[in-house]
């Protein structure tokens, strides 16, 4: 991946999110030439300002619904491979605020879409959803990639669409063309530098380090947890094969392995005793929106195709994340802890180290 990557021009949506900060640094790290459009960070504090790699890279700030700049600033780069994280991805908030939801998640993705149509250079595209494109029958099975389409909240529905006016464009504009285009439907993540409102582990961090107890509005509810780095790594496989081959362009499906789906309370649980210092949980049931009780993700496809596997548990993704959030409050160098985690998921299993610092 560090020889494919390195030189590369890769366009990324969404840089200054959580996922976006950790697939920059991977790339800029492997020698890309890395382009990023997005918002100003989401928060304060922000794993984007505090991982300072806005200087290594060409980074502007920009919304996705403004196609104008963002035709301006894609055309510009140049990419040879452009991947789409951009969204509103917080579900909660999509019952709040549907119309922007909506208009971020469908019409951010028509205008990315636009941008290849119009491109001379991108040759390799990848669409990244969520787990929750699915129509939810809570099966006690995983979902596969030939499964229907119909997210039930906002936030999910909107990114079926996502993956509907993918689909389109690819059979409109794309099938003659020497242009790869791929989604990937990702479990939750979780990992060092999260501090997004309504998520279970910024939750457990923010709970941990004001010496309260953490609340679960939804304990029994069970998800495909992974550590960030996980699918991140599958998105760069997914658009390096792809870029080497167009028969690789598909749907994808990336989650944990099935003993590593867990409840919410089994994943409070494990942050608890890994946190120390006594910290505990608490229910406290919130029966304001709808959620999905069960989902899981069947990951034949990608394993098959690619033979790809996830590399840390849930044991060891907890661990991690808890080791970025004491170097965080060390006020340690989180670059550093970055690159070093970067490091060793990437050689886990023999893999190529990344280049020396």
């Amino acid at each position: 991946m560090l020889d494919f990557y390195k030189g590369k021009k890769v366009f990324v949506t969404g840089h200054t999110g959580f996922k976006g900060t950790w697939l920059c640094k991977m790339l800029i790290n492997a020698g890309a030439e890395v382009t990023g459009y997005s918002l100003k960070p989401p928060t304060d504090p922000n794993l984007f300002s505090l991982s300072g790699i806005e200087s290594q890279m060409n980074s502007i700030i920009g919304d996705v619904r403004n196609l104008q700049l963002l035709k301006q600033t894609f055309l510009e780069a140049e990419p040879e491979i452009a991947i789409h994280l951009a969204a509103q991805p917080i579900v909660r908030d999509s019952y709040s605020d549907p119309h922007l939801t909506y208009e971020t998640n469908v019409m951010g993705t028509v205008n990315f879409l636009e941008c290849i149509r119009e491109s001379t250079t991108v040759k390799s595209v990848l669409n990244v959803t969520t787990d929750k494109v699915y129509q939810n029958n809570e099966w006690d099975w995983g979902y596969r990639e030939i499964d229907v389409l119909n997210g039930y909240d906002p936030y999910s529905n909107s990114k079926s669409c996502s993956e509907i006016i993918t689909q389109c464009y690819k059979n409109s504009f794309f099938l003659n063309t020497d242009i790869s285009i791929s989604t990937a439907r990702a479990g939750n993540v979780i990992g060092g530098g999260d501090f997004a409102n309504d998520r279970v582990i910024p939750d457990c961090i923010r709970a941990a380090t004001n010496k309260e107890y953490i609340i679960l509005r939804n304990p029994l509810s069970i998800r495909p947890y992974q550590h960030v780095l996980e699918p991140l790594n599958a998105y760069l496989l997914i658009c390096e094969k792809q870029f080497q081959n167009k028969n690789y362009e598909g749907y994808y499906n990336v989650g944990p392995n099935e003993n590593d789906c867990v409840t919410t309370e089994r994943l409070t649980e494990l942050f608890c005793e890994t946190w120390g210092e006594g910290l505990f949980w608490v229910n406290q049931s919130d029966s304001g929106v709808h959620e999905a009780n069960f989902l899981k993700l069947d990951c034949s496809k990608i394993k098959n195709t690619f033979r790809w596997e996830p590399r840390w548990n849930i044991e060891k993704a907890i661990e991690k994340t808890i080791e970025w959030t004491r170097a965080y409050l060390s006020k340690g160098n989180i670059a550093l802890t970055m690159e070093e985690q970067i490091e060793e998921f990437m050689t886990n299993r023999d893999y190529i180290k990344i280049k020396n610092r």
